[in-house]
């Protein structure tokens, strides 16, 4: 109930999976929804770089509508330091609201969210 009522009072926070899962997906509805947040898991010996949130969304599979910012920005952080520039095309491309896919109001397919990013990085 507090990440929803004022979630600017945390900073980090440790869990077990379960909990992790289920605050991970409240964090993403509260800033776009699942195609927005990136994330990152990292133990002793492995590091995963995936997308935030646990959705699988599986109503929308196959038919090159997810949105695929989460994913562009999880593979940012593994790039470092040529992921600052891609990361920020992704970043440029949600705040101009031109090409939005249908999770954050337009109709632009994945691919068409994709070529904006991969056209926000040309020179």
């Amino acid at each position: 109930m507090q990440l929803v009522a004022r979630p600017g009072q945390f900073d980090v926070m440790v869990m077990p999976n379960l909990y992790g899962a289920i605050v991970s997906n409240i964090g993403a509805a509260l800033v776009g929804g699942p195609g927005i947040v990136p994330g990152c898991n990292v133990g002793r010996e492995y590091a995963l770089f995936e997308p935030g949130c646990r959705h699988v969304a599986s109503d929308i599979m196959g038919t090159n509508r997810a949105n695929p910012a989460a994913m562009i920005l999880s593979a940012t952080m593994i790039l470092d330091p040529i992921a600052n520039s891609i990361a920020a095309a992704t970043f440029d491309v949600i705040n101009s609201g031109k090409v939005r896919t249908a999770d954050m109001g337009g109709s632009a397919t994945t691919s068409e969210f994709t070529a904006a990013v991969i056209e926000q990085l040309k020179p």
